[in-house]
């Protein structure tokens, strides 16, 4: 005769293959988020979007439009080798793909580096060669300095009035002061970075294979992964994470659904349906950014159905 198990011995094995994990009370917390329709701007919602603070590597979002509109502007090839500068030494990598000072990679592929598996030295080397580029002075630390004064004239340009960048890759204990930013201020990048093809073209993607050569002459390999594990899921594809002691868990997404269209006279409007959300501070920062994206989605249409009124909150306003 068989031996069957006790009914509640059955309920635990049960439980045991199929409960979720359990999430601590306030892990769903942030200490700063917002909602904003990626092609006007206009906040939706949000939290704290005004609050000035750290963002770890979602500063990187900078970092990498100053080198796309820089090619864009100057014809320059992505295709061409940028060398890893001595002030990579006293970086601290945690997602590091293990380039030293001296070696030689594509300003492709460091883009890659940095925005994918959010490496700091690459982002190093990015500054330090369109630093240099640019007509800074001899230096790699010239060249990098020059190059995050351009972080900090884009900044300007685009509204972010609550934003100091101080490096191009978000570390926050190198400096004596702090650099830092708000959710708002973020949104506002985040639109801009999106709407041009090449940097969505860059975060879009899961994993990519890129290479370099060593200082020594040897060449080198590595398989990136996204360190945003929302990407390819609920119609997101991009934008970022950041994470440092000071930020905490941070993270950035853009998400589209197919647009609207409507006639409008004798002219047949199509209207695109593109979020950025915002998240900064958050414990369960991918689980938050979700919930989060599908409040925006119900935000989106009740807004569409009043007609897009831009009379309400836009990004920096906080609640």
């Amino acid at each position: 005769m068989k031996r069957l198990l006790p009914f509640f011995s059955l309920l635990a094995i049960f439980a045991f293959f199929v409960a979720p994990p359990r999430l601590r009370a306030g892990d769903l917390n942030a200490n700063a988020w917002v909602i904003a329709d990626s092609t006007t701007g206009f906040v939706l919602d949000s939290f704290n979007a005004a609050r000035q603070m750290q963002i770890g590597s979602i500063t990187k979002i900078a970092t990498a439009m100053v080198v796309l509109d820089w090619a864009k502007a100057h014809g320059e090839d992505l295709g061409q080798s940028a060398t890893v500068p001595q002030t990579v030494s006293v970086l601290n990598s945690p997602n590091s793909i293990g380039l030293r000072a001296g070696d030689s990679i594509t300003l492709r592929d460091a883009l890659y580096a940095a925005l994918l598996q959010s490496d700091n030295e690459a982002a190093e080397t990015l500054a330090a060669h369109v630093g240099r580029k640019l007509g800074a002075g001899k230096t790699e630390k010239d060249a990098i300095i020059y190059f995050v004064a351009q972080m900090n004239s884009l900044a300007r340009k685009l509204g972010m009035k609550g934003t100091r960048f101080l490096n191009p890759h978000g570390l926050d204990d190198l400096e004596k002061k702090l650099p830092y930013s708000t959710a708002g201020d973020v949104a506002l990048l985040t639109n801009y970075a999106v709407a041009q093809t090449g940097f969505a073209f860059y975060t879009s993607q899961r994993e990519r294979k890129i290479a370099w050569r060593t200082a020594g002459g040897e060449s080198q390999s590595f398989l990136l992964k996204n360190t945003n594990e929302l990407v390819g899921a609920d119609g997101i594809d991009g934008v970022k994470t950041g994470t440092t002691r000071r930020a905490g868990p941070c993270v950035v997404i853009s998400a589209a659904k197919p647009p609207d269209s409507k006639q409008v006279g004798d002219e047949h409007v199509i209207i695109p349906r593109r979020l950025t959300v915002v998240v900064l501070g958050a414990p369960a920062r991918f689980i938050k950014a979700k919930s989060l994206l599908a409040d925006g989605w119900s935000l989106l249409d009740e807004w569409a159905r009043a007609g897009r009124p831009m009379t309400a909150r836009k990004v920096g306003a906080s609640r």
